[in-house]
């Protein structure tokens, strides 16, 4: 069994004692180093080459946020980073996240024993979560690797075949060709003159197959010969290109005419999140966007978010793993890179269009149709399923009863299932605007593969294409 060396970052050395024991704790991992600062862990990242970092997010001289930035310049190497609960530890959490650091946990409180363990089980969970991935990865491109071998082999011989048959064809011609002169040759010198008077000419075999293509080549001429004729007749040769240039011209300017029009009635983006919050203010709507994610998802959220306009004809509702408070930070920081306005989601909330609504930590999200015919949001504090709480089940069982919805369901990047089995339940149900993130680009390739094993995803894509072909969908 494969023991993976890891880097422990904190200025507390306390902490890194602790962490260090949790993590030995499991025979796979061994804390071969330690760093007390952002700017000791670079030069470490460097020298060691450690295969996972754990790095706090709060630290003096340098960060861990810029501290992560650093390491991924240099090389790739998963980094847990290890957060407090305070807002400015939340932000920059957040932000790691957004820069490439592969999770985050929460740090655990030194006078619950209890909590360590949690921390310390979450901790390894996460590490071989980030282990495996690398392992797929590299699989994955080494069979990638051998597709493209064999791809380009076959293809160098179907070329080879391609040059070979023609030029044993034009050799058994030319024998053919050439037969009859020389014995022409024996009578006279007549005919070796001639022969020799149009060398661009050459003789060639009257097989059916080559009298098929003189009469298809003469009949085509004969057609363009009577095309060309009769445009003769109907037009000057030189007014095409005039009424072209002209036309082009047109289009030109009424294309620039179009832009500047646009250009200039196009609002701020808060000013277009106030008309579209106007424009919904009825919460009247008919389509629906159910999103879940767990690890990597923070990052791809961004991504898919700020893709998304602010005129969205429906309301997006988000399930991303995430502990309490967390999911606050992380609705306020996406809310800064999109045109929908991005809220964390509170019980009875009216939905509307063109606003993103992310699950708080530590609760179930539903949604809710009330007497009136409104949609709300439904929180709830039970059990977690799938062993998370907020659970993407959850939230997309709920969309099962409103059939008169267009619902449009989307998993993201993440560990484990969450999600894939209500998309199926959803999928049988007639809902078939489905989307998962390919292999290619997840983090970690777990929700969106059980959602395919399950045969129940429409669109299989790479995050950067989800987006355009949703709204698409949703329009």
């Amino acid at each position: 069994m494969a023991v993976y060396q890891v880097m422990v970052v904190d200025d507390s050395a306390f902490m890194r004692k602790i962490v260090s024991d949790l993590i030995e704790a499991d025979s796979e991992f061994k804390v071969t180093a330690t760093a007390s600062n952002g700017k000791e862990a670079i030069q470490k990242a460097i020298d060691l080459k450690p295969d996972v970092i754990t790095m706090d997010v709060e630290m003096p001289e340098m960060n861990g946020l810029d501290a992560l930035k650093s390491i991924m310049k240099q090389s790739f190497v998963p980094v847990i980073m290890l957060s407090g609960i305070n807002e400015q530890g939340m932000k920059e959490t957040i932000m790691a996240l957004e820069a490439g650091a592969f999770d985050f946990i929460r740090k655990p409180s030194i006078v619950h024993d209890q909590d360590i363990a949690q921390v310390g089980k979450a901790l390894v969970e996460r590490m071989r979560a980030a282990m495996d991935e690398i392992k797929r990865k590299a699989d994955r491109e080494a069979s990638m690797k051998k597709r493209d071998e064999a791809q380009s082999k076959l293809l160098q011989q179907s070329q080879r075949v391609q040059v070979d048959s023609p030029l044993q064809d034009r050799k058994g011609a030319l024998k053919k060709t050439i037969e009859p002169s020389q014995s022409g040759m024996r009578h006279g010198s007549g005919q070796v003159e001639s022969f020799r008077e149009k060398p661009k000419q050459p003789t060639v075999p009257q097989t059916k197959q080559n009298m098929g293509r003189l009469d298809k080549t003469l009949e085509s001429l004969r057609d363009a010969n009577k095309a060309s004729t009769s445009t003769d007749k109907l037009a000057k040769p030189n007014k095409p290109t005039q009424n072209s240039k002209e036309n082009r011209l047109s289009n030109i300017s009424r294309l620039a005419e179009q832009e500047t029009a646009t250009a200039s009635a196009e609002p701020s983006r808060d000013i277009a999140r106030e008309i579209t919050s106007h424009k919904g203010a009825d919460g009247s709507f008919n389509k629906l966007v159910a999103i879940g994610c767990s690890t990597g998802g923070p990052r791809a959220l961004k991504t898919l978010l700020e893709q998304l306009p602010g005129d969205l004809p429906a309301p997006v509702i988000i399930v991303q793993h995430m502990p309490p408070n967390f999911t606050r930070s992380l609705a306020q920081r996406l809310n800064t890179f999109s045109e929908l306005h991005v809220v964390e989601a509170e019980e009875g909330m009216v939905l509307r269009k063109g606003t993103a609504y992310i699950a708080p930590g530590s609760f179930h999200v539903k949604v809710n149709k009330t007497a009136d015919g409104k949609f709300t949001i439904k929180l709830t504090e039970e059990d977690p399923v799938n062993g998370h709480r907020p659970s993407v089940d959850t939230m997309f069982e709920s969309l099962l009863p409103y059939t008169s919805l267009q619902r449009h369901l989307v998993l993201l990047t993440g560990m484990g299932s969450d999600g894939a089995r209500m998309m199926k339940k959803l999928y049988e149900a007639g809902v078939t605007s489905t989307f998962a993130e390919n292999e290619e680009t997840c983090v970690v390739y777990g929700m969106p593969r059980s959602a395919v094993e399950l045969q129940c995803v429409r669109h299989l894509l790479p995050l950067q294409e989800i987006a355009p072909k949703l709204v698409q969908a949703v329009k």
